[in-house]
């Protein structure tokens, strides 16, 4: 699903029917801000700090300005939630929960100096308006190695609590947005990062972080690798208007589904990725309890 170009605008107001349509048929997708400001626009190329879920993918995959990604209609049945960074802008969370999304990760962390500037604001509100939330960390692996990585993440927002509220922080590991696809790294090299982010993380929390990538990332950086295959939840990206998302070869299945980066929700202002939880919400209080 993604390959290369420069990015362009986040949120262009764009695919109106296609969305109007969804908005019709599912009271999920509502059109209206429900009360959040404008979002921000982002600058064309990329800064450091500045990436969120996808990024990478959508620059890999050269998405011209002005045309959304596929996915927009795809089935948007089950227990649902979004993904945001500060490109979203002020959301009200109250209108989120109101429109039926059940959980939300927010960046928290990026590499080892970026901390995301909404985060302190996201992660309380959304706990208060009854939403399940979590944290997640763009991955830079050439930055750092992945303990470091990790232990910057948990102490910026990615830890853990059993509140009934809290999911297990998230490893948002992709295609690189400011250079080579695979950071430099090999697949070999490539998983010791990933296996110490992973270990450092659940030393210092207990829990198995959740991994968030691609097929195509996965399959390629890693080597088709099976080394996580009993450790972490998969959250894979495909936007696509299947029935199921094409998941990496090391993984059995996937447990959060990322399937359009072109959502619309009451209270968040502009487009927001929407995902899907295999499984019911039962389910999604286990992974939140680790029960």
């Amino acid at each position: 699903m993604f390959s290369s170009r420069r990015r362009t605008a986040r949120f262009p107001r764009r695919a109106a029917t296609a969305l109007g349509v969804l908005g019709a048929a599912l009271a999920l997708t509502a059109t209206t801000a429900g009360g959040a400001t404008a979002a921000p626009e982002p600058p064309v190329k990329i800064e450091p700090g500045q990436a969120y879920m996808g990024v990478g993918a959508r620059i890999h995959q050269g998405i011209p300005a002005g045309q959304p990604s596929m996915g927009t209609l795809a089935p948007t049945d089950g227990v649902q939630g979004i993904d945001v960074s500060h490109w979203q802008g002020a959301i009200n969370w109250t209108s989120v929960r109101n429109a039926g999304i059940q959980f939300a990760w927010m960046k928290a962390t990026e590499g080892t100096g970026y901390k995301d500037p909404r985060f302190n604001t996201n992660y309380p509100a959304a706990y208060h308006a009854g939403v399940i939330r979590g944290a997640y960390h763009f991955a830079l692996p050439n930055a750092s190695n992945g303990a470091t990585q990790a232990a910057y993440f948990v102490n910026n927002g990615g830890g853990w609590s059993r509140d009934n509220l809290t999911l297990p922080g998230v490893l948002d590991i992709e295609h690189n947005p400011y250079g080579a696809m695979c950071y430099g790294l090999s697949t070999t090299q490539m998983r010791s990062w990933i296996n110490d982010f992973y270990t450092t993380y659940k030393s210092r929390t207990g829990r198995d972080v959740v991994i968030y990538t691609t097929a195509s990332w996965w399959n390629t950086c890693t080597g088709n690798w099976t080394g996580m295959y009993g450790k972490s939840p998969l959250w894979v990206a495909h936007w696509t208007t299947a029935s199921s998302p094409t998941i990496p070869s090391g993984f059995p299945t996937w447990t959060v589904w990322q399937y359009t980066s072109t959502g619309s929700v009451s209270g968040v202002s502009g487009n927001v990725d929407r995902n899907k939880f295999n499984g019911s919400r039962d389910r999604l209080l286990a992974l939140a309890n680790n029960t």
